[in-house]
């Protein structure tokens, strides 16, 4: 029996007196009307953080939740019950709760995961347990003082470390159990600079599927020289140009406007009900030549990757454009079954109190072969833009608006100066037709990324190489 099947029995099944006789007694009362698909979804997390701010720690938390999702599935209905209360006759409340969905001309038989493959992408470690109180404050001392031994000119770090550990359990109506244990840290920095009363501030940091044990001296001085040098680079920004221009798209986090701009529109849901710009595509050509996008839920240790999805089936690799041609969607069990397509392990949901639905993973443009150098070289006039803040997006139209957090006016292939305030308009199939070059620098984001849908936030993973995209972006600035 593996590690996590059996931490999980032990966390979420035995303290409370239940084994398999016991999640079929459920099942068996949810399953006594026609249903296409029922499943009990357990799970139980702590989570931790801590926050420093003037060399003082001045905020902290710590919680812990645990409990259990009933779901069951008819047709195109969902009925959902969810408890925090874990044991037989909560399980067998819920359940009765979901008598309402009794089969009314429900469609064709759900299309489920045996599993098969297993995955161990990452140890099942607690990262709220692999340092003490005081080990967790001083890694957040040593960040900011490494951030202001960079440059005199820092006057304020804020330094900020958190850590959930969860274990999850999954029981189907099929009699499939799948279960995982999931850490997750992160450690961020921001920095405040000053000179001659102008002020600009700088972020970075980065995590994983690991424990603080990853945060080496190396790390933690990256991390501060990162959000230094960003800073110091805002000090001398002049306002962005304005205007439709080429844009080049760094390596790395930028992929967040895939993410965002394209991959949303990639998922099984939104093609189901024809509201993406992607709908009922598969085959067409969708992007330029060379343009392969992949969601990739199988990356070790990676802030997006899982074991398993939350339904129980096994993260994959899965080609979703190939050479510029839509090849297919992000599923989870319910889009699957109603579009007679293949799972993908891509059923993600934020808590046993959410639904799940399809989401994306780590979601990566693959590389080129031209070095980033002659593809900054080769542009006229434009704007380079290495990092990106927030942004968002209409998944039906798929127009964007991202705000650039670091940038570069460019002229003759030259980059002639920072620039700030700069935001990216366009829409994102059109952006994919765009693209005439790709760097050989693939590179995936730090381990940041957080990713809401209908108000379910999961961590996720984006990367790509180095982008040339001409036309089709306006640039947004007051310069």
């Amino acid at each position: 029996m593996n590690a996590p099947l059996t931490t999980a029995q032990q966390t979420l099944l035995l303290p409370f007196d239940l084994d398999e006789s016991r999640l079929e007694s459920v099942f068996g009362e949810m399953m006594r009307h026609d249903l296409d698909y029922a499943d009990l979804y357990f799970q139980y997390s702590r989570a931790e953080a801590w926050s420093l701010d003037e060399g003082i720690v001045k905020s902290g938390s710590f919680n812990i939740d645990q409990g259990v999702g009933v779901r069951a599935i008819s047709g195109e209905k969902t009925a959902f019950a969810y408890s925090d209360d874990i044991g037989l006759n909560p399980l067998l409340e819920a359940a009765r709760a979901t008598r309402a969905i009794g089969r009314q001309g429900g469609n064709g038989t759900a299309i489920v995961s045996k599993g098969g493959v297993r995955h161990s992408l990452y140890a099942p470690v607690d990262p709220l347990a692999s340092l003490n109180e005081a080990a967790k404050v001083a890694l957040l001392e040593k960040l900011e003082r490494a951030a202001r031994s960079i440059d005199k000119r820092v006057v304020q770090v804020m330094a900020s470390l958190a850590s959930e550990y969860e274990v999850i359990f999954i029981a189907r109506h099929d009699g499939h159990r799948a279960a995982d244990v999931r850490p997750l840290v992160r450690l961020s920095v921001q920095v405040i600079v000053e000179e001659n009363g102008k002020r600009e501030q700088g972020s970075a940091g980065g995590g994983g599927r690991f424990d603080y044990g990853y945060f080496s001296d190396e790390i933690i001085h990256d991390y501060a020289r990162k959000a230094v040098d960003q800073a110091l680079l805002n000090l001398n920004a002049r306002p962005a140009p304005a205007g439709e221009m080429t844009v080049v798209l760094g390596s790395g986090w930028p992929g967040i406007l895939l993410h965002e701009a394209i991959g949303h529109g990639l998922e099984g849901d939104f093609n189901r009900k024809g509201s993406s710009a992607f709908s009922g595509r598969i085959g067409e050509r969708v992007a330029a030549p060379g343009v392969t996008v992949i969601d990739d839920g199988t990356i070790p240790d990676r802030r997006g990757s899982l074991n398993v999805d939350d339904e129980g089936n096994p993260t994959q690799r899965t080609v979703l454009i190939e050479d510029g041609v839509l090849k297919g969607y992000l599923q989870d069990s319910l889009n699957a079954r109603l579009m007679g397509a293949a799972l993908t392990g891509n059923g993600r949901r934020e808590s046993y109190a959410h639904l799940p639905m399809p989401r994306m993973t780590n979601t990566i443009m693959l590389a080129g072969d031209k070095d980033p150098a002659e593809i900054l070289a080769s542009v006229k006039r434009g704007l380079y833009a290495i990092n990106f803040g927030g942004g968002q997006v209409d998944i039906t139209s798929g127009k964007f608006v991202f705000s650039a957090a670091e940038a570069w006016y460019v002229e003759d292939g030259k980059m002639l100066y920072p620039v700030k305030g700069a935001t990216l308009i366009g829409n994102g199939p059109d952006v994919l037709t765009r693209v005439s070059m790709m760097g050989n620098d693939l590179a995936l984001d730090p381990g940041v990324g957080t990713c809401g849908k209908e108000g379910q936030s999961v961590p996720v993973g984006v990367g790509q190489p180095t982008l040339r995209i001409d036309g089709g972006l306006t640039v947004g600035g007051t310069g």
